[in-house]
């Protein structure tokens, strides 16, 4: 079967309701599924000339009960009340209810389907690994000993250096 763009589909349901032809002589001719036929008529009858477009629609469970609650109370078929509350595939209703059915009010909880999302980092693109921050602390702990151990060698030098000459000038005047 093939897909039929939203002209293809208003074509077909005004041949449907202009000629007198059931729907499945229509279907055979066209090439799709009687029940698809029925579905798009119903959606031009409450829908006009909005019927196929639908908005991209995340539906809340609240919705989605709505639905089913309007289908068992006035006894309206699936794709009827599909129609209706355009819907734009009729085969949703049925997941729901069959949802219901079996789970009730929770199971018409919409699931995240795929991979979990992962979680988010905070940024810090500055912060390296612990094993090199420790490294680098230890290396800058060393370079401070260095320098402070030079410094000190130089005072002791420095101090040896007065006590020796010190010493040469005592030994000079007497």
């Amino acid at each position: 079967m093939k897909r039929f763009t939203n002209d293809e589909k208003h074509q077909a349901v005004r041949l449907y309701l202009n000629d007198s032809i059931s729907y499945g002589q229509l279907a055979g001719q066209l090439d799709v599924d009687a029940s698809s036929l029925r579905y798009w008529v119903k959606l031009v009858e409450y829908h006009g000339d909005q019927a196929f477009s639908f908005p991209y629609t995340n539906y809340s469970p609240a919705f989605k009960l709505k639905v089913i609650q309007f289908i068992e109370e006035k006894g309206y078929s699936i794709r009827e009340a599909s129609a209706l509350f355009h819907i734009p595939d009729f085969s949703m209703v049925r997941r729901w209810k069959r949802k219901w059915e079996n789970g009730g009010m929770e199971a018409l909880e919409s699931k995240r389907k795929g991979n979990q999302p992962m979680p988010h980092r905070k940024n810090n693109k500055n912060e390296k690994p612990s094993k090199f921050k420790s490294m680098e602390e230890e290396l800058e702990y060393l370079r401070m000993e260095n320098a402070y151990l030079k410094k000190l060698r130089a005072l002791v030098e420095e101090e040896d250096n007065r006590q020796s000459k010190g010493k040469k000038s005592k030994r000079s005047s007497n």
